[in-house]
């Protein structure tokens, strides 16, 4: 189990300096207000999560998944594991769930963020 926690932490460690190192490379190339450093990230995130479920599933690398899907992905984008979660809730039919999923994720999160700034400015401004 200690192994697992090991395999989380570094590979959270390297996928926050990746993303970190993929904001600065956008932030550098963009223009404008629009978040051009994130989409990419939770783009490119979601793509390697779909590739590396099948890889560690069809390769018989299971025991790779703390190290790069929860530690590196995990660390690179919290969005692909949105995207496994609710495309896996699609995959087995239920469309529903999946998208009730989707919409409470986002408009919570969205309301959880707003709730934390009110608080906040309340609180130190």
């Amino acid at each position: 189990m200690i192994l697992s926690f090991l395999q989380v932490a570094l590979g959270g460690a390297i996928g926050s300096v990746l993303r970190f190192g993929v904001g600065l490379a956008v932030a550098r190339h963009s223009h404008g207000g629009f978040p051009l450093g994130v989409l990419p990230v939770n783009v490119i995130g979601s793509f390697l999560m779909g590739v590396v479920v099948v890889l560690t599933f069809h390769r018989d690398l299971e025991h790779l998944k703390p190290l790069v899907m929860t530690g590196i992905l995990g660390g690179f984008t919290t969005f692909s594991a949105f995207s496994l979660e609710a495309f896996t809730l699609y995959e087995r039919g239920q469309i529903g769930s999946a998208s009730l999923y989707v919409v409470l994720s986002v408009v919570l999160s969205l309301a959880g963020l707003a709730m934390g700034i009110w608080l906040a400015r309340g609180i130190w401004t």
